[in-house]
């Protein structure tokens, strides 16, 4: 399993933009997907993640601001990203687990000038 993630980039506090993660190799029904972020001098942290069945788990800090969503026939998965603060500033990771184990994308990173 292979994962593609792409849409990073820089953006002035207030603005939006929208990730992309595309899946590819053996791709199985039954995953879940998520989106990761990693400020500098940060842990990683859980921001959003969706199942096959598109049910949505959001951390706090991104409720009513970031929505993620999934094309299933496309293996691709999104992160629109509105609103954004300074805060999210980070390396943002896809990540895909299926049959118990996790696969990650490279990061892209999302920078939100003040």
């Amino acid at each position: 399993v292979q994962l593609q993630a792409s849409g990073g980039g820089l953006v002035q506090a207030g603005g939006s933009l929208r990730l992309s993660c595309a899946a590819s190799g053996r791709i199985l029904s039954g995953n879940s997907m998520g989106w990761y972020r990693q400020a500098p001098g940060k842990q990683r942290e859980m921001v959003a993640s969706i199942t096959s069945g598109g049910s949505t788990n959001y951390v706090d800090s991104v409720k009513g601001r970031f929505t993620i969503s999934r094309d299933s026939a496309k293996s691709t998965m999104y992160l629109q990203m509105n609103s954004l603060k300074p805060e999210d500033t980070a390396v943002y990771y896809c990540r895909l687990d299926q049959l118990l184990r996790p696969y990650w994308g490279q990061g892209t990173q999302v920078t939100v000038s003040s």
